[in-house]
């Protein structure tokens, strides 16, 4: 029987490497120092995920060959750093990620979150209220309420909101069960079905291949410096975790296609976010949009998607339609509360989850705090980004091995309660006086202005993440590979 790992950065490591069945042999290394202040390991769940998501690059550059796996080394301060903003402007701001009215209020017995940075989920909440989108107005309208009807009649109305919830009342919830039955990653064989758009017969796994399901050599030009190069990966994804996994992906070298529908914006995020994508718009409750993305879908490796889980469903692209579409496809899926349990098609966001797993009243419960104190960083957002990215690659993988695809699901949820069962392990300290890291030798231009970006986390066989462009506005491009 294998011995416990005494940290909790090596208990995540190796939580996240079982959950991927990744090789243990793989080489990582790890220096620097940890930065990120909190009861919670938080930084040990940065080097954690971040170490995980470069393992599975490695082990599939030894899948493609010749050679053993590449050593994988991850800066623990840059990798702290890159769960924040890697993105730094040069003579201009980001805009903030947060809507005026978002955040915490107090209600009759607790407190309670309100997350309105979407338009619609902010009238949402100012319905329920019966008030003007004003913070004073609505602190007060949230008093009058008890906190678990308000959080009801909020997501009722199509709203997000989160009440407060103790780590103890959480893994008592229904949804709290239903998610620690769950694995951190599940990863399935894709059932193909026949496929509804034609195709010539390719290689299996070459790029947009859409036919191939008997293992065959690799199909795209990968190197160490570039082990995506060739790869499409269509992204359907949003604020935050599903851009940060496929911000990793195009600085692997991958073709990202990042698809929006009309008029949604993120401009807090969005310049750190769109690094080494393309973004095209659709609508895809629209028929001529909904078969545009069968197309982009047919001609891919890779899909990434954040919506809710019925959602792909409700727009008549359901795991079957993409099984039959793309055979060999790699779909890897998140969602916020979980796959089971009656929250799987809730809303939520990061700083919702903290709120209900209890991870944002850690102060309170202990007298430090009188309200809610969340993480330092949306820990749960970037690292649940990196672990997708993982299964991205170790999809790849088995599909090299294999000629098989597969299915991928992770939530939010799950990653917090990875992250509550490290919270009892000891953990590297905070350095006192950390380095600043350097910023890129160069400048990046982006459309908004000169920026300077922060260097890679990791490097994979001593070569960094690198990214072919800058970040660009939300549909900027034409919806094709």
């Amino acid at each position: 029987m294998s011995e416990q790992p005494a940290d909790a950065e090596g208990a995540l490591r190796a939580a996240m490497s079982a959950a991927l069945e990744l090789s243990p042999g793989v080489p990582v290394t790890i220096t620097g120092e940890a930065t990120l202040v909190s009861p919670y390991p938080v930084s040990a769940l940065a080097t954690a995920s971040v170490a995980t998501a470069g393992a599975a690059a490695s082990g599939l550059l030894a899948a493609l060959g010749p050679g053993p796996a590449p050593i994988v080394e991850v800066d623990r301060g840059l990798a702290d750093a890159w769960f924040g903003v890697a993105l730094t402007p040069v003579g201009w701001t980001l805009p903030s990620p947060w809507d005026p009215i978002a955040g915490d209020y107090r209600a009759l017995d607790g407190w309670i979150r309100l997350h309105t940075n979407a338009p619609h989920h902010r009238a949402a909440a100012l319905r329920v209220l019966g008030v003007e989108s004003d913070r004073e107005r609505v602190a007060a309208a949230v008093a009058t309420w008890v906190a678990s009807e308000l959080e009801d009649a909020v997501v009722a109305e199509g709203g997000c909101a989160a009440l407060l919830r103790t780590p103890a009342q959480w893994a008592a919830h229904p949804q709290g069960v239903a998610v620690a039955a769950e694995p951190l990653i599940s990863a399935e064989p894709l059932i193909s079905a026949e496929p509804v758009i034609a195709a010539e017969p390719v290689i299996a796994g070459a790029p947009g291949a859409a036919v191939g399901t008997t293992a065959s050599a690799p199909g795209w030009p990968a190197s160490p410096a570039r082990p995506l190069a060739g790869l499409r990966v269509l992204d359907l994804t949003r604020v935050l975790a599903g851009p940060v996994a496929t911000r990793m992906l195009a600085g692997l070298g991958a073709d990202v296609l990042r698809i929006d529908p009309p008029g949604w914006d993120e401009p807090g995020v969005v310049p750190d976010m769109t690094l080494g994508k393309r973004t095209a718009r659709i609508d895809a409750r629209d028929p001529a949009g909904r078969e545009t993305l069968l197309e982009l879908l047919a001609g891919a490796d890779v899909l990434v998607h954040g919506y809710r889980s019925d959602a792909l469903e409700r727009l008549g692209l359901g795991d079957a339609v993409r099984a039959a579409v793309r055979p060999g496809l790699v779909d890897v899926a998140l969602d916020a509360y979980g796959w089971t349990g009656h929250w799987r098609t809730r809303r939520g966001f990061d700083s919702l989850v903290q709120m209900s797993t209890g991870i944002a009243g850690w102060g309170i419960e202990h007298g430090t705090a009188e309200r809610p104190t969340p993480l330092p960083v949306q820990a749960l957002d970037h690292a649940t980004g990196y672990l997708m990215a993982a299964a991205v690659l170790a999809g790849l993988t088995r599909r090299v091995r294999t000629g098989a695809g597969s299915t991928s699901r992770l939530s939010l949820a799950r990653t917090a309660l990875e992250l509550e069962r490290a919270r009892a392990l000891p953990a590297r300290p905070a350095a006192a006086h950390p380095a600043e890291p350097a910023p890129a030798p160069a400048p990046l231009d982006t459309p908004w202005g000169a920026a300077t970006l922060l260097p890679s986390p990791i490097s994979i066989g001593g070569i960094p993440l690198s990214w072919d462009h800058g970040p660009r506005e939300l549909g900027s491009d034409a919806p094709a590979w």
